[in-house]
């Protein structure tokens, strides 16, 4: 307090105001970002319409091999669009939340699985990379599992132990 109101009239210090304009810096960034990673979404989904559309064309041997490729897509969609949800209250709150990681994880780690059994059946020939690939599918899903468990300890921590506060907003 002794800091505030040394000087003249109650001038707030220089640090006050270099916060000030980080803090401002910090939220333009965060736009900027959030504005660049929707565009890279809306560029994705595009072309995976256009995917999709091509593949209806060339009938059923058109969507079947062009279906991994479209699933891979608009998973990674939802990935970024996580990603800019997760922005957008970075920005809202400037508070880091763990959530939406963790859910983007599990759609990484599920994009991640569904690929490698699309492309599983080519390897079957070959038994060592079909071991590998059992086991990192194998790990995967345990890396699912664990990231809905962890989704799921911290949604009952945040009902558990938070605990919200009441007429804090008059006072």
């Amino acid at each position: 307090m002794a800091d505030e109101t040394r000087g003249n009239s109650g001038a707030k210090p220089w640090t006050h105001h270099a916060a000030r304009l980080l803090e401002t810096s910090e939220s333009v960034v965060l736009v900027l970002i959030g504005i660049a990673l929707a565009l890279v979404a809306v560029l994705l989904l595009y072309a995976g319409m256009s995917d999709l559309n091509a593949a209806v064309h060339q009938g059923a041997a058109g969507i079947e091999s062009q279906a991994i490729g479209i699933l891979n897509t608009v998973l990674l969609v939802m990935m970024t669009m996580e990603i800019v949800y997760t922005v957008a209250i970075s920005l809202e709150s400037h508070v880091l939340n763990a959530e939406p990681f963790l859910i983007i994880g599990v759609i990484a780690g599920i994009r991640r699985m569904l690929v490698i059994r699309a492309t599983s059946t080519q390897q079957e020939g070959a038994p060592g990379q079909f071991y590998n690939t059992l086991v990192e599918l194998g790990l995967l899903a345990l890396t699912v599992v664990a990231l809905a468990v962890a989704i799921w300890i911290l949604r009952y921590s945040l009902h558990k132990y938070v605990k919200p506060s009441r007429g804090t907003e008059g006072e």
